[in-house]
């Protein structure tokens, strides 16, 4: 785990390389992440290609408008520490494909998750409005630019829209617009699923390898490690208690990832003898 291998390098390379740029470009990085981080299909801001750019995208600023390095900075150090012997395990080709689908898959997931959510949330809605005008209450933006969703900014861009279409809204209403406007204007980003997956390929490659976390200095061999992280991962997705991550952490986006890196490695380790292997 010393030798940093080219793809991995380089893909921090690009990693570090857009982080710099959301710092310079636009206000608070919010050029870049209109363009590339994964928003919600409803949102305005939603293109196809978010899908694939999202992985290479971090937050640069903190909720008081400081720099913010330690979400690139983890996740780059995991991708350097679990990446490079898994390239070296499976060579240029395989290791791009096998990072590039788990972040999607990871991405893919996600997206199914929230959308359920979605719709769970949407069946609460009692007042009739067309689907025009319900498009442009969820792309209300009541972000307070410090990564708050506010009721009041909310209302203010609510008001206009039930003036102009005559419409009445009741507590309830309101409380369920607020969240699926919430929900569509929110943004993912970050190479966290993709990292899982690759976590998940090393764990199942070098299953002896011992790990140690920073604040438990005590040698766990990987195969204990990283199902134990994904269980973490699992506990934090269901009860949305945030054990080591930031609380805004997409944590079904990391069971995502994981779960498709052990798909292809089941698939990969199963058929590793058949036509169906990779090379």
């Amino acid at each position: 785990m010393g030798r940093i291998t080219d793809t991995v390098k380089h893909l921090i390379i690009i990693n570090a390389i857009l982080w710099i740029a959301t710092l310079t470009i636009g206000s608070n990085g919010d050029f870049l992440n209109n363009l590339l981080a994964l928003h919600f299909p409803t949102s305005d801001l939603f293109k196809p290609w978010q899908l694939f750019t999202h992985m290479f995208m971090h937050a640069s600023y903190n909720l008081d408008g400081g720099i913010y390095f330690q979400h690139i900075l983890f996740n780059m150090f995991a991708l350097w520490m679990f990446g490079s012997p898994v390239e070296q395990a499976f060579g240029k080709k395989k290791f791009i494909f096998f990072y590039i689908s788990a972040g999607l898959g990871a991405a893919l997931i996600s997206l199914g998750v929230d959308y359920y959510q979605f719709l769970s949330v949407s069946s609460d809605l009692s007042v009739d409005i067309g689907n025009d005008v319900l498009r442009e209450i969820m792309n209300i933006d009541s972000n307070d630019g410090k990564g708050y969703f506010r009721g009041e900014l909310f209302m203010e861009g609510l008001q206009p829209l039930m003036d102009q279409y005559n419409i009445t809204i009741n507590q309830k209403d309101f409380g369920t617009l607020f969240d699926l406007s919430v929900m569509n204007t929110k943004s993912s980003l970050g190479a966290s699923g993709a990292i899982m997956g690759v976590m998940v390929g090393f764990a199942m490659l070098f299953p002896e390898s011992k790990l140690m976390l920073i604040f438990l200095p005590i040698p766990i061999k990987a195969k204990y490690f990283i199902p134990a992280i994904i269980g973490l991962d699992l506990f934090s997705a269901l009860t949305g208690v945030s054990i080591f991550s930031p609380s805004n952490t997409a944590y079904v986006a990391h069971l995502g990832g994981a779960f498709v890196g052990f798909i292809m490695m089941w698939y990969w380790k199963k058929n590793q003898f058949n036509k169906n292997r990779w090379n």
